[in-house]
């Protein structure tokens, strides 16, 4: 009889593997709910929580979490100590933010310091699925209020006195400013050709202009760019 080779028998018939997620946040209550919702998703594995920031980086690194969620206010640790733990100490897991605050401040920051997402507390539930497949992928993700936030922030003078660092001879076009602004909040090229009335030819053209002319390497680089050289008003 033939013997069975159990090594191809787990290529073709094991599934493909879970996303691991850790939870932070100090309400158990939050803790349950978001369990709840993400145990209805079978491509979605949660290995582990965390109530409060002093054990978080310790617990994430041991547990292998690609995605940790968490809320910036927490005990002991906030999530700005964490996230600076995390540069600190090269973790590749990707961070998004719960949290009931919406100050384009704290966005800024968090964003700078390597989150790859922000959702509001108060819509959390309707959009945390999509925000993990969408971070998951390498992009960023917004919740809409804070994309609204965030667009209606944008500072429509990027010469002015307290942005030195972006004047540089007007490096960027009306145009590119306009384009750069909705790539940020994640806007399809066909979506922004629509805005503008433009061809989403066009909109490519601009895009790889902007990477060109930015120095950075994607679309995420565009967006982090603006982040940094206070394109949002603080």
């Amino acid at each position: 009889m033939r013997l069975i080779n159990h090594k191809l028998l787990s290529v073709f018939f094991n599934m493909p593997n879970k996303i691991k997620i850790h939870l932070a946040d100090d309400h158990q209550v939050l803790i349950d709910g978001m369990l709840a919702v993400l145990n209805t998703n079978s491509k979605f594995e949660v290995v582990g929580h965390s109530l409060n920031g002093v054990d978080l980086v310790e617990t994430v690194k041991n547990n292998k979490a690609e995605i940790l969620i968490m809320d910036i206010n927490m005990p002991h640790k906030d999530g700005i100590e964490v996230l600076k733990e995390f540069s600190e100490k090269g973790y590749t897991c990707r961070v998004i933010i719960l949290s009931s605050y919406d100050d384009v401040k704290l966005i800024k920051e968090v964003l700078k310091l390597g989150a790859s997402g922000y959702l509001s507390k108060q819509c959390a539930g309707e959009s945390i699925l999509e925000a993990i497949e969408v971070v998951s992928n390498g992009k960023e993700y917004f919740s809409e209020n804070i994309q609204d936030k965030i667009f209606s922030s944008f500072s429509g003078n990027p010469t002015s006195d307290t942005n030195n660092e972006f004047q540089m001879g007007n490096i960027l076009t009306e145009r590119e400013l306009e384009i750069l602004k909705l790539i940020s909040l994640e806007l399809s090229g066909k979506e922004i050709g629509e805005k503008l009335f433009i061809s989403s030819h066009t909109v490519e053209s601009h895009r790889k202009n902007l990477i060109k002319k930015l120095n950075v390497k994607n679309t995420i680089g565009l967006v982090k760019y603006a982040l940094k050289n206070d394109l949002i008003k603080q």
